[in-house]
C-alpha cells in the first residue's frame, strides 16, 4: 500500500484543505503515515501570511526531501500560490499546486510517477471565480465538523497578502453546503463550524442568498445541534442575522470578530471598514440578541505609525468592550503589502512590550468571563481525554460559548452532548461536574444537582 505524509502550516482553512486532500489519496488506496516517517509522497500545505511563514514552509519542504530523497515532494497552499518558482528551485520538489486545482492532485502524482518530470501547476488565482468543491466526510480526532463554505477575500487590508494567495471571494453553492452538512450529521457530528477565508462574505457572489439564508437552512437540519461560525467581520452581522440570533436555539453563543486595532486612525491605515464606535455598537446589538455571548477577537500590535497614545486608547477600548479572549499578534512586515512600505515602523521592543500588556489584559478578561458561569450548567461536547490527566477519568470539551471545560467522564461520552455544572473558573479552562447526558431520544440523569 503506498503511503502519504502531510505537514500543514497556517490557518484552520489550511487544515481543512489538508483533510480534503487526504480524502483524495485515501480514495486511491494510500495509507497516511507520520511526517517524520518514510513515505512515498510528502505533501506540505504552506502558509504565506508572514515572511516567517514562507521561511518555515521552505524548511519543512527541505526536511521532507532529506527524509526520503526518492519520495514525491508535493507543495500546495498559499506560499505555493504566490511563489511557485521559488519553491520549484528547491532541489527535490516534484509538484507545486497553489490554492486551486487540488482535485487534480492524483493525476499530477500519477504523471510524476510515470516520467519523474517536475510539474508547476499554479495558475493565476485572481482569474478564478468558482469555489473548489473538496468534501471532508470525517475529521480525524475531532468531534466538531468543519465545513468550508467560502474561499478568497475582497478586502485588501494593507497588512494582508491573502487576496493574492487565495483570490477574490467566492461562495460554495447552497445545495452543496446543505448536502455536506447532512452527510456530516449522518456521520454523527452534532456541531458544524462554518469556515472560510472571509466566512462572513459568503453569498456576496450569489444571487439573493446570503450567509443568514444559509444559517436558516442549516437550522432546519434534524440532528444538527450546534452551528458555529469560525470568524466574521462586525460589519457583516446585519439586522437579518441579529433576527436569526434571536430566534435560533442552534447558533452557538460565540463569535470570533476581528478588531485588529482599537483606534480608528490605525484602522483607517489598515484599510478596515469600520470605526471603533461602529464596532462597539455592533457588539452591543449582538449581546442584546444573545445574552452571555462570548466574543473573541484578533488584535495586531505595533502597526506602522501606531503611537503610544493610540495604543493606550486602544487598550482602554478593548477593556471597555470586554472580550472573552484576544489573540494578540505583533505586526510583522509582509513583503508585497502596502503596510510593509509605510514609514514610522514601530520598534520591535515597543511591540514586544505592548503585546505582553494586551496578553495580560486578555487573560484578565478571560477569567472575568468564565467566572460568570460558576454555578451554571452549560452544554459541553467532550473531545478527548483531558491534557495531563491520563488515567484520571477526566475528559475535556467546549461549551457552546467556547469555555474549555474539564470534568469526570469516560471515553463513551466523547462526541455526546453533556450538561455540565461549572464549579471552578480558570483563564484557560474551567472545572465542572457532569449532571446529564443528552442522547438522540432520551435525557438520562446522571446526578442530582
Amino acid at each position: 500500500m503506498p503511503s502519504v505524509a502531510f505537514y500543514t502550516l497556517g490557518c484552520k482553512v489550511n487544515f481543512y484543505d489538508t483533510e480534503a486532500i487526504w480524502q483524495l489519496f485515501k480514495n486511491e488506496g494510500y495509507e497516511q503515515v507520520d511526517f517524520e516517517s518514510t513515505a512515498d509522497v510528502y505533501l506540505i500545505n504552506t502558509c504565506t501570511v508572514t515572511n516567517t511563514g514562507d521561511k518555515k514552509s521552505r524548511q519543512i519542504i527541505r526536511r521532507a526531501v532529506r527524509r526520503n530523497p526518492d519520495a514525491i515532494i508535493a507543495v500546495t497552499g498559499c506560499y505555493a500560490q504566490t511563489s511557485p518558482a521559488e519553491i520549484m528551485d528547491i532541489p527535490g520538489v516534484d509538484l507545486v499546486v497553489g490554492t486551486q486545482d487540488r482535485e487534480k492532485l492524483m493525476d499530477f502524482v500519477g504523471q510524476i510517477q510515470t516520467d519523474r518530470t517536475p510539474i508547476n501547476a499554479v495558475r493565476n488565482i485572481m482569474k478564478t471565480r468558482a469555489f473548489e468543491e473538496l468534501d471532508v466526510p470525517d475529521f480525524s480526532e475531532r468531534t466538531r465538523a468543519f465545513l468550508k463554505i467560502q474561499e478568497g477575500c475582497n478586502n485588501f487590508c494593507t497588512f494582508c497578502i491573502i487576496p493574492w494567495s487565495r483570490g477574490l471571494s467566492r461562495s460554495r453553492k447552497p445545495d452543496s453546503v446543505l448536502e455536506q452538512a447532512r452527510m456530516l450529521v449522518a456521520s454523527g457530528y452534532k456541531e458544524i463550524v462554518l469556515t472560510g477565508i472571509h466566512t462572513g462574505g459568503y453569498g456576496d457572489d450569489l444571487d439573493s442568498y446570503a450567509l443568514t439564508d444559509l444559517l436558516w437552512d442549516l437550522d432546519k437540519i434534524d440532528g444538527l445541534e450546534r452551528i458555529r461560525i469560525s470568524s466574521i467581520e462586525a460589519s457583516q452581522i446585519d439586522d437579518r442575522m441579529i433576527e436569526f440570533l434571536n430566534a435560533s436555539s442552534k447558533m452557538c453563543r460565540h463569535f470570533h470578530i476581528p478588531l485588529q486595532a482599537g483606534n480608528t486612525d490605525v484602522l483607517k491605515r489598515m484599510r478596515r471598514k469600520y470605526t471603533v464606535e461602529e464596532f462597539s455598537t455592533k457588539l452591543a446589538r449582538i449581546r442584546e440578541a444573545m445574552p452571555d455571548v462570548a466574543i473573541t477577537t484578533d488584535v495586531i500590535v505595533g502597526f506602522p505609525g501606531e503611537t503610544d497614545e493610540q495604543f493606550r486608547e486602544g487598550y482602554e477600548f478593548m477593556k471597555s468592550v470586554g472580550f472573552s479572549e484576544m489573540h494578540v499578534f505583533p505586526y510583522s512586515k509582509r513583503t508585497g503589502t502596502p503596510a510593509a512600505r509605510m514609514e514610522d515602523q514601530v520598534d520591535e521592543e515597543v511591540k514586544h512590550a505592548r503585546v505582553h500588556e494586551l496578553i495580560d489584559l486578555s487573560e484578565q478578561m478571560q477569567l472575568e468571563y468564565a467566572q460568570k458561569f460558576v454555578g451554571q450548567v452549560v452544554d459541553v461536547i467532550p473531545e478527548r481525554e483531558a491534557k495531563g490527566e491520563s488515567g484520571s477519568g477526566k475528559i475535556m470539551g467546549h461549551s457552546d460559548n467556547y469555555l474549555q471545560v474539564v470534568f469526570e467522564g469516560g471515553e463513551e461520552l466523547i462526541g455526546q452532548i453533556c450538561r455540565v455544572k461549572i464549579t471552578e473558573a480558570g483563564v484557560n479552562e474551567c472545572q465542572g461536574v457532569l449532571t446529564r447526558v443528552m442522547s438522540d431520544s432520551t435525557l438520562s440523569r446522571v446526578a442530582n444537582m
